[in-house]
């Protein structure tokens, strides 16, 4: 008996990255720090908020590799003079990540009152409707 997967298709040709997007989503184990929220902002617009109380602009990284899109936090070293009756608001170090679907691209960031703002576009391509030229003699250009 065969798998079938989703790249293996004969009518999904081509989808086999998308296979392994989810398989790289289902691995990612996210553990739920720092929280965050995601809004549709528009037709073709997203924003993504994560609440980082406590952390510096300098202290934050957004990278995007592969469709996806890395936040990491890494707070610099603390002041060994100070002392914690009660410590709530955590300072540990983070890396969350978002895969992005083809076409969507980061427009930008921005910190407010302690939450990071990272803004998404979708891009829309000009042509949705493209004419193939048929070459005669039985070869194409690939």
């Amino acid at each position: 008996m065969t798998k079938l997967t989703l790249g293996s298709h004969p009518f999904l040709l081509g989808f086999d990255q998308l296979e392994r997007l989810v398989e790289r989503t289902a691995k990612s184990g996210n553990d739920g720090y720092p929280p965050y929220n995601i809004e549709q902002k528009g037709e073709n617009a997203y924003r993504i908020t994560l609440a980082v109380a406590g952390f510096a602009e300098e202290d934050l990284s957004i990278t995007v590799e592969d469709r996806q899109l890395m936040v990491r936090g890494r707070q610099a070293e603390e002041d060994h003079e100070r002392m914690f009756l009660h410590r709530g608001i955590a300072a540990r170090q983070f890396q969350r990540s978002f895969v992005l679907a083809e076409g969507v691209e980061v427009a930008g960031a921005a910190m407010e009152h302690g939450l990071l703002h990272v803004d998404l576009a979708r891009v829309v391509p000009d042509k949705v409707v493209q004419n193939i030229e048929i070459k005669t003699g039985g070869k194409s250009n690939v």
